[in-house]
């Protein structure tokens, strides 16, 4: 799996240019063509690296919600049972990573979900329900009079505090990632305390 040092491969190049595309225009708006040409290659040679847009579509959307799982899987797996708020504090700097890095995606899912196959949309929801819930065990770690129910409402709260980014502007009209970054985390974890609050 490439890193983020590697360069990135041609599938990888098409895939981010894709979910630019997508999320600007739509994706009934964009063709393989324009694809095509933003990786320097003819549109029907994107033939070679995908069956054709419903198959990048699937493969980012599908793609993202299994990376961020894995991610906070390693996340959770790297703190090995250190303290509950440290851990809490990492699975939310990789949230954060995410939505600051893979705006493009944040649209993609709001707007083009729905267009995925039924087979396809049933396994980002399926990724989905591990993430929420490896959040949840976390956050009850740390407000363990948290109930279940309202823990998960937090959890899907705070994400759609940190999936906002998409509409905080362009990213020249932002403070800077680093404090960007410092401020959505100050901003979910804020949240989360008043959710675990008596």
């Amino acid at each position: 799996m490439a890193t983020r040092t590697d360069a990135p491969s041609r599938r990888e190049q098409i895939l981010k240019e894709a979910a630019r595309l997508f999320a600007e225009r739509g994706f009934h708006g964009v063709g393989v063509d324009e694809i095509g040409a933003a990786v320097g290659i003819s549109g029907p040679g994107l033939y070679r690296h995908f069956a054709g847009k419903d198959a990048m579509l699937a493969e980012l959307l599908v793609g993202i919600s299994g990376q961020l799982l894995t991610g906070a899987k390693r996340r959770l797996a790297e703190a090995d049972g250190g303290a509950a708020e440290a851990v809490l504090d990492s699975l939310i700097e990789g949230h954060i990573d995410f939505a600051l890095d893979d705006r493009p995606l944040i649209t993609l899912h709001d707007r083009e979900l729905d267009r995925l196959r039924d087979s396809d949309r049933k396994l980002v929801r399926q990724l989905q329900r591990q993430y929420v819930e490896l959040w949840v065990e976390s956050l009850r770690e740390v407000y363990p009079g948290l109930a279940e129910p309202a823990a998960r409402s937090a959890v899907h709260s705070v994400f759609g505090l940190l999936n906002s980014t998409p509409h905080l502007g362009r990213p020249g009209s932002l403070p800077g990632r680093g404090a960007t970054a410092e401020l959505l985390h100050r901003m979910a974890r804020g949240a989360f305390a008043a959710a675990g609050a008596e």
